[in-house]
């Protein structure tokens, strides 16, 4: 609940956001992101931001839409990643018929149609390979990400044939050139 200033006029909090946290909420389960919730509310999305540090009612609102839909797309990477089977109903519109036999019609003398099922096949969706390699990566990344192992070393190697001869030595092979 926003603490109430001491007279004057309510917060924009008090009049914006307080009373549409259960919208808030939706929204957020929606998959709105905070940009468009702070924009849908007619507030700034820097006193949005302000709001979410100063009010944790509205925090608690946020967080508690955007669980559900996190937890429904981990539900779908899952079922992608390892496959499912579901049932494809095929259906079709015919005419309705009578117990002799008869087409149906309304009380204009049109015919009444119903939808009847015509085919019911059993599919299967194999697991996808790219949901896979993504939901491992991202729940044991010490075993599955990308190795990057980069040796870096201080240390530079160059072989150069003059570095034992003296300062005179090498005065003397200049000359000789």
């Amino acid at each position: 609940m926003a603490k109430k200033k001491k007279g004057g006029r309510p917060s924009k909090y008090e009049t914006h956001v307080e009373p549409r946290l259960m919208e808030i909420e939706g929204w957020a389960r929606d998959g709105l992101i905070d940009e468009q919730i702070a924009k849908n509310l007619g507030v700034a999305y820097s006193t949005f931001k302000e709001y979410k540090k100063k009010f944790s009612d509205l925090t608690a609102a946020l967080k508690k839409g955007k669980e559900v839909v996190d937890r429904e797309v981990e539900n779908a990477l899952l079922k992608r990643a390892l496959g499912y089977r579901y049932e494809e109903v095929t259906k079709e519109r015919i005419i309705k018929k009578d117990v002799k036999g008869d087409p149906m019609t309304d009380l204009h003398g049109f015919p009444v149609y119903e939808m009847v099922t015509t085919k019911k096949v059993r599919k299967e969706v194999q697991p996808d390979t790219t949901a896979q390699i993504f939901w491992l990566k991202n729940r044991k990344p010490e075993q599955w990400r990308d190795k990057q192992d980069i040796d870096v070393r201080g240390d530079m190697e160059v072989n150069n044939p003059l570095k034992d001869l003296t300062t005179d030595e090498l005065k003397k092979l200049i000359q000789d050139d």
